[in-house]
């Protein structure tokens, strides 16, 4: 199933170029299947977003979350983002920025989980 949206390339393009720290580091880590084989892109824009890490094959999404997510606002605005990412047959799956910098491993641990254990 296919939900990319051309409207959003641009602005894709641009957040690829400049990454925070900890998508740089999880892209490291994601980047030429290093991760079970897995083909993971990074700012793909699917549906009305631009999502941090998707995984066609898995149909996954990866959310890395800074300090503005934890705002009520920005909860709420993630909470429909990740209800309409559900709705159409994605997993969601989400980490604070902090968690990737510090403990790497048990990130990419939870990853490896969700692809082998699908909801």
């Amino acid at each position: 199933m296919n939900h990319y949206s051309t409207h959003s390339k641009p602005l894709a393009r641009s957040l690829r170029n400049n990454q925070t720290q900890a998508e740089s580091l999880l892209w490291s880590k994601l980047k030429r299947k290093q991760l079970l084989g897995l083909t993971f892109n990074r700012e793909k824009p699917i549906a009305n977003y631009i999502v941090d890490f998707y995984c066609f094959s898995k149909n996954l999404v990866i959310e890395l979350d800074g300090s503005h997510h934890h705002h009520p606002d920005a909860v709420e605005y993630d909470n429909q983002r990740t209800n309409l990412l559900n709705a159409l047959g994605l997993t969601v799956i989400r980490f604070d920025n902090r968690q990737v910098l510090t403990d790497i491993d048990a990130v990419l641990a939870q990853i490896v989980d969700a692809v082998r254990n699908p909801p």
